[in-house]
């Protein structure tokens, strides 16, 4: 029993240093002039074990987005029944930001993920994948959405249309973290918080609107 344990956290280790190193190299000197060669060089292993983790340099780049997107999920699946799917979301999403931390300096320096982050927005190889990424999760949230609703995805636009509307607050959530001055987990939690609060004023019929006020008052 004890011998599978060993092996098992050996391998781990292996996967995360691949993953540090790699993220390192990307943000230092750019993922496109980084090379599995570099990588594994750097490791002291062989590109063998590295194709034994990863399919790509694409994969291990998105090794800790897919473990954050990961998270979101499960937690999105295990909120209450009673929640409607907006709060759903955006309680899943605040509740992964205050535990992810811990998470990822599993693996990586949480600065060292930030700056990846940044990276993604900014290497179009990179943002190309992002995009396409999303777009699968999107669809992955709008299935659970519809099953938690009782409803057919295929049949009601709704889930696609909320999951849609929160994966917008979520990328304007990224873009203006990315261009502030405080860029911690705890600012882009914050700043997902307070973003996600104006959904809903900001699907209001009228902006100009003021409480007690309607427009036939004009």
């Amino acid at each position: 029993m004890t011998l599978p344990g060993l092996r098992e956290r050996k391998k781990q280790r292996t996967r995360d240093a691949l993953i540090r190193v790699a993220l390192e190299l990307f943000t230092v000197q750019g993922y496109e002039r980084t090379t599995v060669d570099e990588i594994v060089e750097a490791v002291e292993v062989s590109q063998r074990t590295f194709f034994r983790y990863f399919s790509s340099k694409e994969e291990v780049a998105f090794a800790v987005q897919q473990m954050v997107e990961e998270r979101f999920v499960r937690s999105l699946g295990q909120r209450p029944p009673a929640e409607g799917p907006l709060d759903a979301m955006r309680n899943a999403v605040l509740s992964s930001w205050d535990t992810i931390g811990e998470a990822i300096t599993a693996v990586v320096p949480v600065e060292l993920y930030l700056r990846t982050f940044q990276l993604i927005e900014s290497t179009p190889a990179l943002l190309a994948v992002h995009l396409r990424r999303s777009t699968e999760m999107e669809e992955t949230i709008a299935r659970i959405i519809a099953e938690r609703e009782g409803v057919d995805v295929d049949a009601d636009p709704r889930p696609r249309i909320a999951v849609a509307a929160f994966s917008g607050v979520m990328r304007v959530t990224a873009q203006m973290w990315g261009r502030g001055e405080d860029q911690s987990l705890e600012a882009i939690r914050a700043l997902t918080e307070e973003y996600l609060d104006h959904l809903g004023p900001a699907l209001a019929p009228h902006w100009r609107d003021r409480p007690g006020e309607g427009r036939g008052a004009l």
